[in-house]
């Protein structure tokens, strides 16, 4: 095939997806079946079909059982507003820890429970497989919708047998990681965030509404306090459904 040529099928699910995306095939449409689509378009029915599973796997169609593929509702983005952690009394709650703007209203739900820190996990805690962590799961909502799912762990050899060893039990439940840290000497002096795309996961997509398989963002973080991690987690927000902006200050 020439270099800038498409396959029939391409062609065909692009100018399906521009009639999505103009409006000629609003949300909540059936779309064409699959011998209208051979039709209109003058396709085999193996292109037709490979034109359709495009469309769903872009997040565009979806399949409705007994009655067809129906163009979705395309959700407007919403801002995941990231910033600098601050220590203060409010501002260090989990939901503020990763949705910095004030504007939005949030509530969260959480379960921790000890474990052996997997391999990935004790590489980004500089630890050794095996080791005994404090995992926590956070299930955040912004304006009463699902938002993020975050999952965090932190060793035992800090936090373990201090007020703080469970995130959201304790004299600081419910704190930031900054806060709870400094409550037992340890002062969080860094943060990095590494961000990246992946299909969501069938049991992180049902809790967040959204569909398996279609592409989640990861928030990797971890705190550092003089160099030794602390904590560390993933985020994951919805990609069709959200969008993480920076704001950080210029010294």
């Amino acid at each position: 095939m020439p270099f800038g040529e498409q396959p029939a099928y391409l062609r065909v699910a692009g100018d399906l997806r521009q009639k999505i995306v103009d409006g000629s095939l609003p949300p909540h449409t059936r779309l064409p079946s699959q011998a209208r689509i051979r039709q209109d378009y003058g396709v085999s029915d193996t292109v037709a079909l490979e034109a359709r599973k495009v469309l769903m796997a872009e997040g565009l169609v979806e399949g409705r059982s007994g009655s067809g593929t129906y163009v979705r509702e395309r959700p407007v983005p919403r801002r995941v507003a990231r910033t600098g952690y601050q220590a203060g009394p409010g501002d260090s709650t989990p939901f503020r820890q990763e949705q910095a703007d004030e504007r939005v209203k949030g509530t969260w739900e959480s379960s921790s429970e000890q474990e052996e820190a997997s391999p990935a996990v004790a590489q980004r805690l500089e630890i050794e497989p095996g080791e005994r962590v404090m995992r926590t799961r956070y299930l955040f909502r912004a304006d009463g919708e699902p938002s993020m799912l975050s999952t965090s762990w932190e060793p035992l050899a800090v936090t373990g047998r201090t007020p703080v060893m469970l995130p959201e039990e304790g004299p600081l439940a419910g704190r930031g990681v900054v806060e709870r840290m400094a409550a037992i000497d340890v002062v969080v002096d860094n943060v990095l965030e590494e961000i990246g795309a992946r299909p969501g996961l069938a049991e992180e997509t049902q809790a967040l509404g959204g569909v398996p398989g279609h592409p989640v963002m990861v928030v990797a973080r971890t705190f550092y306090a003089s160099g030794r991690p602390v904590e560390t987690a993933d985020v994951v927000v919805p990609a069709d459904r959200f969008r993480i902006a920076y704001h950080l200050p210029v010294r």
